[in-house]
């Protein structure tokens, strides 16, 4: 068994997207986004960014379970 870097990094992607994505929610419609178009730019970022994580944990235990067995 090898160490993943994939394993952590998706970790600490999905954990801020899912805060920045939850706090992107929470204020949804309120004023302070007049400045970004009206566009909820934490919501989004928050998505991809749990995305991107959820992504890499896939690939990394997809590859510490699946890889070479001996």
């Amino acid at each position: 068994m090898t160490a993943d870097i994939r394993i952590p990094i998706g970790a600490m992607f999905s954990l801020m997207g899912l805060l920045l994505g939850l706090y992107g929610w929470s204020t949804y419609g309120s004023e302070m986004y007049a400045r970004s178009l009206g566009m909820n730019m934490n919501l989004y970022w928050g998505c991809a960014m749990l995305l991107f994580g959820v992504l890499m944990l896939l690939f990394g235990l997809k590859a510490q379970f699946c890889g070479k067995k001996k």
